[in-house]
């Protein structure tokens, strides 16, 4: 019964961090129509900018450093995302989709890179904190850790004031807009270009706080944790339905609970979890190619 509950709590975990991530893989595909593959790596700057942030941030707020820390690492992700669009995404916007992947791609490893290099010490491992220490309550015999509590509420919380901003302001109804018709939007003088630039910078900071919970759930962060993180995020996004934040959802719940299952049935279960993982995503494309909950979309020729 233990294990039961440990697995269980585990799924709850990841799927937390899959969802988060996922969902910004949605929202950039939905409004852009761009598949961004450096998103990952985006998100998971923010525990590097974190720890940089911190030496200074304690020194001036004692007992608070961590928190504002990790509060300077979102918005500077958010910013970052703005930027990285400015100067090269929004380039690739009228491009071949296959431009836009590859540029995508290898912004990520410049990123990686960069991180290794600036980084002090940086093609190592570095130990990253527990966000909140201790224990919120013990179920079934398992002890629940206030970091997994707070990984699940921030999760519902994020979700719910996204799915409010983009069905209850104004805001949110011209970025729905963008992404369901461009050339009508402009009609209406939207400004396409401020609606991408706030898109990215959700997308990114959200991505962010998955970055931050990812390094401290593990323990540690890594300048390649991204590549991992963004395929896992951007798998959970394909197999709910890419462009739908819904099934960004529903795609994290699948493949997280996938995930914990491989660990905790099979021997060394943890080599094979991405095996299986990106198994089930090649499935659903070949079976289900809109995703669980995604539509076909008829293209007149």
């Amino acid at each position: 019964m233990e294990q039961v509950v440990q697995q269980v709590i585990n799924w709850l975990a990841l799927s937390s961090i899959y969802a988060l991530l996922a969902i910004g893989f949605s929202l950039l595909f939905g409004v852009l129509n761009v598949i961004q593959f450096s998103h990952g790596d985006v998100g998971l700057t923010a525990p590097f900018i974190a720890m940089a942030v911190l030496a200074a941030a304690s020194a001036l707020f004692p007992g608070a450093g961590l928190a504002i820390a990790i509060l300077v690492s979102v918005f500077a992700v958010g910013v970052l995302g703005i930027l990285l669009d400015r100067l090269m995404i929004r380039r690739f916007r009228t491009a071949p989709p296959m431009m836009a992947l590859v540029a995508t791609v290898a912004l990520g490893i410049v990123l990686r890179e960069l991180i290794r290099i600036l980084y002090p010490d940086g093609s190592n491992p570095h130990p990253f904190p527990v966000l909140i220490e201790g224990n919120a309550a013990v179920v079934g015999g398992v002890n629940v850790s206030w970091l997994v509590v707070a990984m699940m509420i921030a999760t519902v919380l994020m979700v719910a004031a996204l799915s409010a901003f983009l069905h209850h302001t104004a805001l949110g109804t011209r970025i729905r807009a963008v992404s369901q018709d461009l050339e009508m939007a402009r009609m209406l003088a939207i400004n396409p270009n401020r609606i991408f630039q706030v898109t990215f910078f959700i997308a990114s900071a959200t991505g962010a706080v998955a970055g931050v919970f990812y390094a401290s759930y593990v323990g540690l962060m890594r300048f390649d944790l991204g590549i991992i993180a963004g395929l896992l995020g951007f798998s959970a996004a394909v197999i709910g339905g890419l462009g739908n934040m819904t099934g960004a959802i529903v795609g994290s719940l699948v493949l997280a609970a996938l995930d914990t299952l491989v660990q905790a049935v099979f021997p060394d279960g943890t080599a094979y979890r991405l095996v299986v993982a990106f198994l089930m995503v090649l499935a659903v494309l070949v079976f289900r190619p809109a995703g669980l909950l995604g539509k076909s979309v008829p293209q007149k020729v």
